[in-house]
């Protein structure tokens, strides 16, 4: 038996909302970057879904402008991929047709034919992607053009598509007789309460409609046979598609946590926001994952289904989730083993695709609008050029056996942990919570930012050692080697250190704890080949420039406070190259009550004023952001100096303004100061706002207020006796 492939591929929908068109290709700027084929080639992989798609190829009535695809295809024939061509993903074709249209499937094949004219060595095709899914985000949801909303033109649409993939093919095969049809659909499960098992059955029956059309499975037996022809599909266009059938030769899976759900008649276990139905029943139509006790959906159970119903070649042909990285190593690590295991039972397993190579944008509003939601992918494409990330090896190690596996892949993810729990759990509870491997060692166990990191990281299911000072002074060669003797972490986060800027002027202490300490620590780690994240500040610049702060910048510190941090990046850097050193700046956060904004709207809340300086410009940073893309890049093996904070630059008094009218508070009450009339010994730069060479991660300072007051608000609505944790954590999932 040959072994298990790797495929790769780049999000490529090109759908339209309205007037308005939604392009990841030129979002994630694979259309513009011929070298991405080469980084694809660098994964080991065997064969990439390649979108040589309809609506950007159009160049007027039959006419097609073949440069892009020319350059990328021939590309591909010295790299050695083999290209899987997609001709439509999730769009309703140019501007000139839709899934409605009855020329829809003549149009689409007079394209397939002209591909393969041009191309005749190409022999693998999924000409629509996912029609079934397709049909009912534009049809039945209403959600895509043509945006239409019965069940009349779900079946169309989804007739439509089948009839067009079976015209493409066969147009196709006049040209490459041996071309083989990959068909891809979204293979969601569902289950629920008894009451509504009859809703159940339906949806789990049309979840199979496309691929039944297409292999000739629909005739009177079958169980949506009256449906269609409810819906309007005649017995003469069933009969026609059934004497037609093109069986696929891979059937390709996709399958999506969000794509397993539950339905259940019991309204009052719900938020209202959730309550719906279909017009016999009301009833809560959920993620499975979020309230089935015993949860056994995934990659496994899907490739397994498919395979005993179909008896043909299966491919898992999207493998991606949209989380945190070490929960995005997981899920393609499982969709990985679950696909190895299932061929060595006997399954005929072929391949995993490793999705969304180089991310996707705006899948949270379901590409309904331009938010600037990313999703990092085997290359996070905010970088220039784009930055491969962890899951990129974990790839190359799939598919080429070469290298190990991230250590946080021996954890589970948060789908077989218990806090994927959201609502009362419906039947017995079976969790596999514990995490496992070495641990993620904190210093800094009463500072802001080391607490942050360990409740992060029991989020992420990392485990990990939070050490204060007493338990460890990292400024003692001796005490350090004993704490990484003792604990064996993969990686060390310092987060420790003096930070009272002013105080810093006077009390020599700092320098310890700010530069012998973090210098000490970092040679101890380099000697054992661990990883390190080294913390700095903005205050390491004097303020002379009049745009944001890069990385290459050189630092020239107004005060002891800067002077130490620039001192400890020059030497955790001299004996820890590897080491990841965060500049960041301005934290405030949920979860603790001494950042700016929280004692100033404290102030606000009692009746008194709130003094801001209105002539220091900085870039504010929301802690669990930072703590939450430092975490990613600590996993992705980053090294060297990145500025990490919310992009948007204010004054502290612009700040606090904007702070209390998101708290509903009155901004006149904040009083705009000069910085001098404050006293403060320490010397501030008038401006330090930071910005990246390397890369902007964090999401804009109004996203990063927004989520603050969500948690504080949450946080404060709870009662003394209840888990503030658990609400938190809860929320946060979400937010994964």
């Amino acid at each position: 038996m040959t072994p298990l492939a790797l495929w790769v591929g780049p999000e490529a929908t090109v759908n339209r909302v309205g007037q308005v068109w939604h392009d990841q290709l030129a979002r994630s700027g694979f259309a513009t970057r011929l070298e991405d084929l080469d980084r694809l080639a660098a994964t080991g992989a065997k064969a990439i879904r390649f979108p040589l798609l309809w609506e950007r190829t159009l160049a007027g009535p039959q006419q097609y402008d073949w440069h892009w695809s020319d350059a990328r295809l021939n590309r591909m024939r010295q790299l050695g991929l083999t290209p899987i061509v997609g001709l439509l993903h999730h769009g309703s074709g140019p501007s000139g047709t839709h899934l409605l249209d009855p020329d829809f499937p003549s149009r689409l094949a007079h394209f397939a034919r002209a591909v393969a004219q041009r191309y005749p060595w190409v022999t693998d095709y999924t000409p629509i992607n996912e029609p079934l899914t397709t049909a009912r985000f534009s049809a039945l949801y209403g959600i895509w053009y043509p945006h239409a909303r019965s069940d009349q033109a779900f079946v169309q649409a989804l007739l439509n598509q089948v009839m067009g993939t079976i015209t493409a093919m066969r147009a196709i095969r006049r040209i490459q007789p041996y071309a083989r049809l990959i068909q891809t659909d979204d293979l969601g499960h569902t289950t629920g309460t008894p009451p509504l098992q009859y809703q159940v059955d339906f949806d789990n029956a049309r979840r199979w409609l496309g691929f039944d059309l297409l292999l000739g499975r629909v005739d009177a037996h079958h169980p949506l046979w009256s449906y269609l022809q409810y819906a309007g599909a005649s017995v003469e266009t069933l009969h026609a598609l059934r004497e037609q059938a093109c069986p696929p030769d891979v059937i390709g899976i996709n399958t999506y946590l969000t794509s397993e759900r539950f339905l259940d008649h019991r309204l009052e276990r719900y938020p209202t926001a959730l309550h719906g139905g279909n017009g016999r029943d009301a009833y809560v139509d959920t993620e499975a994952v979020r309230v089935l006790g015993h949860f056994d959906g995934g990659v496994a159970a899907r490739l397994r289904e498919a395979s005993q119903r179909y008896g043909r070649p299966v491919a898992l042909t999207e493998a991606h989730l949209g989380c945190t990285r070490d929960e995005q190593l997981r899920w393609l690590a499982e969709a990985w083993d679950s696909a190895a295991q299932l061929r060595e039972e006997g399954h005929p397993i072929v391949a995993v695709t490793a999705w969304s190579a180089f991310g996707a944008f705006d899948w949270s509003s379901l590409l309904t609008r331009h938010d600037g939601h990313y999703e990092p992918g085997l290359w996070d494409v905010r970088s220039d050029p784009p930055r491969a990330t962890a899951l990129f090896s974990l790839a190359r190690h799939l598919a080429t056996g070469e290298g190990q596996r991230h250590v946080v892949t021996r954890s589970p993810g948060w789908w077989r942990r218990s806090i994927r729990l959201h609502h009362v759990p419906h039947g017995a509870v079976h969790m596999g919570d514990a995490s496992t491997g070495p641990p993620i060692l904190i210093t800094g166990a009463t500072g802001t930012l080391g607490r942050a990191f360990a409740r992060l990281c029991e989020l992420r299911g990392l485990p990990f050692c939070l050490l204060g000072r007493q338990d460890l002074d990292i400024a003692d060669e001796h005490a350090v080697a004993q704490a990484l003797l003792r604990w064996q972490p993969w990686a060390v986060i310092n987060a420790a250190g003096y930070v009272r800027v002013d105080q810093a002027e006077t009390d020599p202490r700092q320098w310890r704890e700010n530069v012998t300490g973090a210098v000490v620590l970092a040679g101890a780690c380099a000697a054992r080949g661990i990883r390190l994240v080294s913390f700095s500040s903005d205050l390491v610049f004097n303020g002379q420039t009049a745009r944001p702060y890069t990385e290459s910048d050189r630092p020239a510190p107004l005060n002891a406070y800067g002077r130490a941090k620039a001192a400890a990046e020059v030497g955790v850097r001299q004996v820890c190259p590897q080491a990841l050193v965060i500049r960041t700046a301005a934290f405030f956060g949920p979860w603790d009550e001494h950042n700016f904004i929280t004692t100033g709207l404290q102030r606000l809340k009692r009746g008194d004023s709130w003094q801001a300086p209105d002539d220091q410009i900085v870039s504010p940073t929301y802690v669990p952001d930072l703590v939450q893309h430092t975490l990613d890049l600590l996993i992705d093996d980053a090294e060297g100096i990145w500025h990490l904070c919310n992009q948007g630059q204010v004054s502290w008094y612009e700040l606090a303004c904007r702070a209390a009218r998101m708290a509903g508070r009155d901004p006149m009450a904040v009083q705009p100061v000069r910085s001098g009339a404050l006293a403060w010994p320490a010397r501030r730069p008038a401006y330090s706002a930071l910005g990246s060479e390397r890369g902007c991660l964090l999401p804009s300072l109004d996203d990063a207020l927004a989520q603050y007051f969500v948690h504080r608000h949450a946080s404060e609505a709870v009662s003394d006796t209840h888990d503030v944790r658990v609400d938190l954590v809860r929320k946060a999932v979400d937010a994964l």
